[in-house]
């Protein structure tokens, strides 16, 4: 019997060169061992012909090639059993025949070897930027892994959505630089050394950056400087199912399968969940003018979206865009996701260009997209975080209204863009602070709180330091004549482009990343943070390092002992988010709590008043519920954002407690922050002075 249970007499019935085989099973789709040999199965709805080329590892020529007879077709899925091959040593791809007619979307082309698209791992990038050796014809080979990984007692955290603190990073990047201290610098395993930091710093998930097999020489330069610009990020995928291999330490071993499996065992026996980021809406195919890896050469016009006349529609702003609800697409990307639940242990996925899962084969949005459909009702994936980055470059922006079906949460754009408009003094932006500081009832009033995925940055724009450093984006290093990335970062420079030696604007800034964190950490949703940004990793003003696999992107670990004050805030923050549950409620909306006070209320320099008018820069708000054991609890922030101090007159603590200062970014560390039980009690009770451009927290004791 195979793995999937189906009869399989062992005899094979055909043979070339003295290697045997015979008519496979169309299920499974990518390769399956059955007893004595492997099973080879593939999709191709146009092609003509298929032929199954074999590889012994490294080799630079096939070591076979096996025309598929048409009796080894079912439908349009070709297949194969080949018997007695070394598993170990084996690498594959396929030659596929058929008509190469671009105006009709036909794109065939048999002298190339295309990856399967199910495979489980690539050969070809076994050591990050390992140079190909020139001419190589065949540089991208498919080949199989041992899913026998011993997972022990290895169950997923589980966490409520609304629990998370998200911490975003890539994982080269987070130990490259050699300040980490690891022993496998820009790996996997050097990530799983990093565990205790995270675990002190009181995150509870990790989001990786691409991680799915991609070329990193991709699109790379030598410049006139002679720096070398690369395809860093990851985000242009070369094959769904397979880890990518440069991140591993053991990837030239092949066993980056098992190196990543051995972090995420790890993660979540410190209650660390594990999401990814993935990118379904491109591949790393290019435009009409790009390489024929894999899809293109397989069945271009079953997995692209197409014009009439056989161009790429270009909605993900890279070349080409996936045909992602042509159901045998849906049905890949099914099977991708499953893969990584059930084989790796993964924990949820953030979607990148989400919308564009919402488009139909012409790019027209869908009213009911059966891919996210699909995706948020299935069986496997029932336990699983979904999160959407619910716009694309086409023009398509669904924050607030991304089809969810009651289980995909959204990073929240506009959550972004108000907190830095409103860290940075504009005006007009107290009304719309209420909104995001509640869980942006406007976008997601008939939906919880955990809805919405609260950021000010992430990987793509300015760190957060930068944010406050540069009023300009400073690409110049990308060598695109600084014309990449985003014009409108809504930053300020608080009075100096770049880095100063001016104590005022260096401490300002560093007062307003506390800004940021105290109110990240205290506004209902999901907060994510990202790597480095906690002690004040600078990208020199690039705000589009996507190219960058250097010290403009990696993370230099000095700065944690250089800004040790502001990590401290942030670890502290962090867990005082974790300790008062009323800080991450599923709903507050409507704020109809229990008498005399709601669970959610908005104050200003008075209490129980709101001045919206558009020249405020002031707002308090209040929020009163229970501590985990039933204990009575309060949790008051007041934020003045204007360059003076000012007083504000407290609303009355709940309870009969008293009100005692938690954190006040006004003050120098460790007064900024106080550790649980030591609250600073109020000088003058019933009312604080905020100082300029400074957030205070009180808690109830």
């Amino acid at each position: 019997m195979t793995s999937n249970g189906v009869r399989m007499d062992r005899y094979p019935t055909h043979s070339i060169k003295g290697v045997k085989f015979r008519a496979g099973h169309a299920l499974p789709f990518g390769t399956s061992l059955i007893p004595g040999g492997v099973n080879f199965s593939v999709y191709s709805n146009h092609a003509t012909a298929c032929t199954l080329v074999l590889f012994e590892k490294g080799a630079r020529e096939p070591r076979l090639e096996i025309p598929l007879p048409e009796a080894f077709r079912t439908g349009n899925v070709w297949s194969i059993t080949v018997f007695d091959l070394d598993i170990e040593m084996l690498e594959y791809g396929y030659r596929m025949e058929g008509p190469f007619q671009p105006e009709r979307g036909h794109r065939f082309d048999s002298s190339k070897v295309l990856l399967d698209p199910y495979a489980r791992a690539v050969g070809g990038r076994d050591r990050w930027l390992t140079p190909q050796e020139p001419g190589t014809p065949y540089p991208f080979r498919s080949s199989m892994l041992f899913e026998d990984f011993d997972w022990e007692d290895d169950i997923p955290p589980d966490l409520p959505m609304e629990d998370l603190v998200i911490y975003e990073t890539h994982v080269r990047g987070f130990t490259r630089h050699s300040s980490s201290g690891v022993r496998a610098p820009g790996t996997f395993a050097g990530l799983k050394e990093k565990i205790p930091y995270l675990k002190a710093l009181g995150v509870n998930c990790v989001e990786l950056m691409p991680i799915f097999e991609f070329d990193e020489w991709e699109h790379s330069r030598r410049l006139p400087d002679g720096s070398l610009t690369v395809n860093y990020w990851g985000y242009s995928t070369m094959a769904f199912f397979a880890p990518k291999a440069g991140y591993a330490a053991t990837g030239h071993m092949g066993m980056q399968a098992d190196e990543l499996k051995t972090l995420v065992k790890a993660l979540h026996a410190e209650g660390i969940e594990v999401i990814l980021d993935v990118v379904f809406n491109h591949t790393n195919e290019g435009n009409e003018l790009g390489p024929t890896l894999s899809f293109r050469g397989l069945d271009n016009k079953t997995y692209y979206m197409l014009t009439p006349d056989g161009r790429y529609y270009n909605f993900s702003g890279c070349g080409n865009t996936l045909n992602c609800n042509n159901p045998v697409v849906r049905s890949m990307v099914l099977d991708c996701l499953r893969y990584w639940v059930a084989e790796y242990h993964i924990d949820g996925f953030r979607f990148d260009l989400a919308a564009i899962l919402n488009r139909d084969q012409n790019g027209a949005p869908l009213t009911n997209p059966p891919l996210l459909e699909t995706l948020a009702f299935d069986p496997i994936l029932g336990r699983t975080k979904l999160i959407a980055e619910a716009w694309d470059p086409g023009g398509l922006y669904q924050v607030g209204s991304f089809p969810n079906y009651g289980r995909w949460a959204e990073w929240n754009g506009p959550y972004r863009d108000t907190l830095r408009r409103f860290l940075t003094g504009e005006e007009g932006q107290v009304a719309p602070m209420t909104q995001r500081v509640e869980g942006s009832p406007d976008l997601y009033w008939w939906r919880a709180t955990n809805a919405s995925i609260n950021f000010i940055t992430s990987h793509d724009g300015f760190t957060l330091y930068d944010l406050f450093a540069y009023s300009q984006k400073h690409n110049l290093a990308n060598g695109e004549d600084n014309r990449d990335g985003e014009n409108n970062n809504i930053s300020w420079n608080c009075g100096f482009e770049g880095e100063t030696n001016d104590p005022e604007i260096n401490a300002l800034r560093l007062r307003l990343v506390r800004n940021a964190y105290a109110i990240l950490m205290t506004s209902q949703g999901v907060p994510l943070i990202v790597a480095g940004d906690e002690f004040g990793r600078t990208q020199k003003g690039n705000n589009n390092a996507y190219c960058q696999d250097n010290e403009i992107s990696w993370l230099d670990w000095t700065l944690a002992e250089k800004n040790a004050d502001l990590l401290r805030f942030v670890r502290g923050m962090i867990h005082l988010r974790r300790d008062h549950p009323i800080l991450r409620k599923r709903t507050v909306y409507g704020r109809g709590g229990g008498a005399p006070y709601p669970q959610l209320s908005f104050h200003g320099t008075r209490p129980w008043y709101l001045d919206r008018s558009g020249y405020n820069r002031v707002l308090a708000w209040m929020l009163e519920g229970e501590t985990a054991d039933g204990t009575p609890d309060a949790v008051y922030v007041a934020v003045n954002m204007y360059w003076d101090g000012l007083q504000f007159v407290l609303p009355a603590c709940p309870g009969n407690r008293e009100w005692r200062v938690a954190a006040n970014t006004s003050l120098p560390s460790p007064q900024d922050f106080r550790e649980p039980g030591t609250e600073t009690p109020l000088e003058t009770p019933g009312e604080i002075i905020v100082g300029p451009r400074s957030v205070m927290v009180l808690v109830s004791t």
